[in-house]
């Protein structure tokens, strides 16, 4: 009998499982709104929550990130001629193909 306990396939365990996490709505009409009205309550709570600790998260990013920049100049200085654009140059070689007007009679 004791073998019979503990088998996982057994009838009255699997019952026992599913009634233990399986939640049962009560049957009175007047308790069943009640209960979905507070479970939307604590759903609007936590949704509330969530929105104030990711605002309060980005504000301390964003002065965190003023913080750490203060004393430096915002911009570069502009080169002393304004005429001069810097930047990285790559010298290309002419492409190898023909041209079309340059191509023999015969291709």
């Amino acid at each position: 009998m004791f073998a019979h306990s503990f088998r996982f396939n057994h009838h009255q365990f699997q019952s026992r499982m599913r009634s233990a996490f399986e939640p049962r709505k009560p049957r009175h009409p007047l308790l069943r709104f009640v209960l979905g009205v507070v479970g939307l309550g604590v759903l609007a709570l936590l949704v509330m929550f969530s929105v104030f600790v990711g605002a309060a998260m980005i504000a301390v990013g964003l002065i965190y990130r003023l913080w750490s920049g203060r004393g430096r100049p915002l911009t570069r200085k502009a080169p002393q001629d304004p005429r001069v654009v810097e930047g990285e140059y790559q010298v290309v070689d002419r492409p190898v193909l023909d041209r079309a007007d340059e191509r023999p009679a015969g291709r």
